[in-house]
């Protein structure tokens, strides 16, 4: 038996391939879509994934007004934000922040889901929600992925 053949492999930048993937949020609730694709930018759907390391895919996700929000979210959901001076607390509904700006609403769900530190930043500029069936990535040929394939 050859021992070498059982060597662990780990990812480094120079040995990590990335893709580009579009993924259509119309009709995905969003919870769902989030997890999914705060997967594929860290890179876990790969067989090279490496924790410590950006092995994922860049993710186009485009449609993003066209999410659900099951049960009473829309109403009840709120995001805080605060403007750095005293009572300076303002809260968002979801309906509301769906209405203004649904990228918004898409974007702060995924970057939720990925890590708290400089990895997750990283991860998080090779995103690009899009509102609309339009992106700009058209130059990198990204391919589809429907989400319901993957689990």
């Amino acid at each position: 038996m050859n021992t070498l053949s059982y060597k662990t492999v780990s990812a480094n930048k120079a040995t990590v391939q990335k893709e580009w993937i579009v993924v259509d949020a119309e009709g995905h609730n969003l919870g769902r879509l989030a997890s999914k694709v705060a997967m594929l930018l860290r890179g876990k759907y790969k067989p090279s994934y490496t924790p410590h390391v950006d092995c994922g895919d860049n993710v186009i996700v485009i449609n993003a007004e066209k999410i659900n929000l099951t049960g009473n979210k829309l109403e009840e959901k709120t995001y805080v934000r605060h403007t750095g001076y005293p009572g300076g607390q303002r809260f968002l509904t979801a309906k509301v922040m769906q209405q203004k700006n649904p990228a918004l609403l898409v974007e702060k769900a995924i970057k939720g889901m990925l890590p708290k530190n400089k990895l997750g930043a990283e991860l998080f500029r090779n995103l690009n929600v899009n509102v609309g069936p339009e992106h700009k990535q058209g130059a990198q040929k990204p391919k589809t992925v429907n989400l319901n394939d993957l689990k």
